[in-house]
């Protein structure tokens, strides 16, 4: 797929979603705060060509919750409001700002973190830095998460090869009507 075309499309989307869900955006924030007191969270994650990036997201555990994978996550770290937020992919929204920046795309690899040596090793391998990170990508709405990192890259391997314009609308079209679960949280 053409690079310029998939940024174009990107921009355009980004723009478009701040502007008309900016009111939905400060209202998320408004219930946030009331929540945890700080309904913004930032992480740093891996990007394009390995580059570090602070990916925004609105925070669904609570404050004290260590940085790490979220399936190495007890599930009594997830907030009353931080659950809604990842059931109806709404914590995600922060992200169209990493959009925007060009740090990240609407389909791509989920970003991971630099203390995922397993996953980062097989993403290297297999080529998967070499496109920006997404929002959502193929495994995710086929349930695949980093819990399976050496699955979890040849997923990410298999989209990045049949990649098309198609492909993009699919997948967001798959993740806006509820394909996928998100990253699974440790019982």
């Amino acid at each position: 797929m053409n690079s310029f075309l998939l940024r174009f499309i990107d921009i355009v989307a980004a723009f478009v979603g701040l502007l008309i869900g900016f009111p939905i955006l400060a209202l998320l924030c408004i219930l946030g705060f009331l929540d945890t007191g700080s309904p913004i969270f930032i992480q740093e994650r891996v990007g394009k060509n390995k580059k570090p990036f602070k990916l925004l997201k609105f925070r669904t555990m609570s404050l004290n919750t260590e940085s790490v994978a979220t399936h190495l996550v007890e599930v009594d770290s997830v907030t009353k409001f931080g659950s809604f937020l990842r059931k109806t992919k709404l914590d995600e929204l922060p992200q169209l700002l990493n959009v925007l920046k060009g740090e990240m795309s609407f389909v791509g690899p989920r970003p991971c973190l630099y203390n995922q040596g397993v996953l980062i090793g097989e993403r290297d391998r297999l080529g998967v830095f070499d496109v920006r990170p997404g929002i959502t990508g193929l495994a995710q709405v086929n349930e695949i998460d980093m819990s399976t990192p050496e699955l979890l890259a040849i997923w990410d391997a298999r989209m990045i090869r049949q990649f098309t314009v198609a492909v993009y609308f699919r997948l967001i079209c798959k993740t806006v009507t509820g394909s996928g679960s998100g990253d699974r949280i440790r019982e």
